[in-house]
Protein backbone atom coordinates (compact mmCIF):
# COMPACT_ATOMS: atom_id res chain seq x y z
CA UNK A 1 0.00 0.00 0.00
CA UNK A 2 1.25 3.55 -0.48
CA UNK A 3 0.82 6.15 2.60
CA UNK A 4 1.68 10.38 2.73
CA UNK A 5 3.08 11.78 5.78
CA UNK A 6 2.74 15.07 6.24
CA UNK A 7 5.07 17.55 8.10
CA UNK A 8 5.99 21.24 9.06
CA UNK A 9 2.52 22.62 10.06
CA UNK A 10 2.32 24.91 12.92
CA UNK A 11 1.38 28.59 14.65
CA UNK A 12 3.12 31.18 12.24
CA UNK A 13 2.34 34.63 13.05
CA UNK A 14 1.29 36.98 9.85
CA UNK A 15 3.83 37.42 7.32
CA UNK A 16 5.84 34.75 8.12
CA UNK A 17 6.88 31.38 6.98
CA UNK A 18 6.25 27.96 7.13
CA UNK A 19 7.55 24.89 4.78
CA UNK A 20 5.39 21.92 4.64
CA UNK A 21 6.67 18.17 3.37
CA UNK A 22 4.54 15.49 2.59
CA UNK A 23 6.45 12.02 2.45
CA UNK A 24 5.07 8.99 0.33
CA UNK A 25 6.13 5.51 1.46
CA UNK A 26 5.52 2.03 -0.20
CA UNK A 27 7.24 0.36 -2.78
CA UNK A 28 6.99 3.01 -5.08
CA UNK A 29 7.74 3.06 -8.77
CA UNK A 30 6.18 6.51 -9.96
CA UNK A 31 4.07 8.84 -9.04
CA UNK A 32 1.80 11.01 -11.32
CA UNK A 33 1.01 14.57 -10.01
CA UNK A 34 1.39 15.34 -6.03
CA UNK A 35 -0.62 18.59 -4.75
CA UNK A 36 -1.65 20.36 -1.82
CA UNK A 37 -5.45 21.04 0.10
CA UNK A 38 -6.38 23.25 2.38
CA UNK A 39 -9.72 23.08 4.37
CA UNK A 40 -10.68 26.24 6.75
CA UNK A 41 -13.21 25.51 9.74
CA UNK A 42 -16.47 25.64 7.96
CA UNK A 43 -15.32 25.95 4.37
CA UNK A 44 -15.10 23.17 1.78
CA UNK A 45 -11.58 21.93 0.98
CA UNK A 46 -9.82 23.96 -1.82
CA UNK A 47 -6.84 23.07 -4.05
CA UNK A 48 -3.64 25.31 -3.19
CA UNK A 49 -1.19 24.09 -6.03
CA UNK A 50 -0.29 21.17 -8.22
CA UNK A 51 2.83 19.43 -9.65
CA UNK A 52 3.47 17.37 -12.45
CA UNK A 53 6.06 14.47 -12.37
CA UNK A 54 7.96 16.88 -14.80
CA UNK A 55 7.68 19.86 -12.58
CA UNK A 56 5.05 21.68 -14.30
CA UNK A 57 3.02 23.42 -11.17
CA UNK A 58 -0.41 25.24 -11.20
CA UNK A 59 -1.63 27.51 -7.94
CA UNK A 60 -4.67 28.85 -6.32
CA UNK A 61 -4.86 32.74 -7.19
CA UNK A 62 -5.23 33.68 -3.38
CA UNK A 63 -1.52 31.98 -2.99
CA UNK A 64 0.25 32.60 -6.07
CA UNK A 65 3.67 35.09 -5.37
CA UNK A 66 3.83 33.68 -2.04
CA UNK A 67 3.59 29.70 -1.79
CA UNK A 68 5.91 27.51 -4.10
CA UNK A 69 5.65 23.87 -4.33
CA UNK A 70 8.30 21.27 -5.42
CA UNK A 71 9.15 17.87 -5.33
CA UNK A 72 11.91 15.67 -5.32
CA UNK A 73 11.23 12.36 -7.04
CA UNK A 74 13.96 10.39 -5.56
CA UNK A 75 12.60 11.41 -2.26
CA UNK A 76 8.47 10.42 -3.16
CA UNK A 77 8.72 13.90 -1.38
CA UNK A 78 6.60 16.92 -2.34
CA UNK A 79 6.71 20.25 -0.75
CA UNK A 80 5.01 23.66 -0.12
CA UNK A 81 6.98 26.77 1.05
CA UNK A 82 4.38 29.20 2.07
CA UNK A 83 5.31 32.70 2.73
CA UNK A 84 3.80 36.13 3.43
CA UNK A 85 1.40 34.27 5.28
CA UNK A 86 -1.83 35.96 6.58
CA UNK A 87 -4.26 35.03 8.74
CA UNK A 88 -6.63 33.49 5.68
CA UNK A 89 -4.25 31.06 5.12
CA UNK A 90 -5.26 29.19 8.38
CA UNK A 91 -6.49 26.04 7.77
CA UNK A 92 -5.34 22.02 7.42
CA UNK A 93 -3.72 21.34 4.22
CA UNK A 94 -3.67 17.93 2.74
CA UNK A 95 -0.88 15.93 0.61
CA UNK A 96 -2.65 14.40 -2.35
CA UNK A 97 -1.25 12.25 -5.00
CA UNK A 98 -3.04 11.49 -8.49
CA UNK A 99 -1.68 8.02 -9.71
CA UNK A 100 0.98 5.94 -8.35
CA UNK A 101 2.54 2.85 -9.61
CA UNK A 102 3.96 0.67 -7.05
CA UNK A 103 5.09 -2.75 -6.62
CA UNK A 104 3.54 -5.65 -4.31
CA UNK A 105 4.51 -9.36 -4.63
CA UNK A 106 6.20 -8.60 -8.28
CA UNK A 107 2.72 -6.86 -9.47
CA UNK A 108 2.72 -4.04 -10.71
CA UNK A 109 -0.34 -1.99 -9.31
CA UNK A 110 -2.31 1.51 -9.44
CA UNK A 111 -3.64 3.07 -6.82
CA UNK A 112 -5.10 6.65 -7.42
CA UNK A 113 -6.60 10.05 -4.97
CA UNK A 114 -4.56 8.86 -1.91
CA UNK A 115 -4.64 12.00 0.54
CA UNK A 116 -2.21 12.52 3.90
CA UNK A 117 -4.14 12.96 6.86
CA UNK A 118 -3.48 16.56 7.26
CA UNK A 119 -1.46 19.10 9.29
CA UNK A 120 -3.05 21.92 11.03
CA UNK A 121 -1.24 25.85 10.07
CA UNK A 122 -2.74 28.38 12.09
CA UNK A 123 -1.57 32.40 11.17
CA UNK A 124 -2.17 34.62 13.99
CA UNK A 125 -0.80 37.27 15.55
Amino acid sequence: QVQLVESGGGLVQPGGSLRLSCAASGSILSINTMGWYRQALGKERESVAGITSGGSSNYADSVKGRFTISRDNAKNTVYLQMNSLKPEDTAVYYCNVDRVLYSRDSTRLWATDIWGQGTQVTVSS
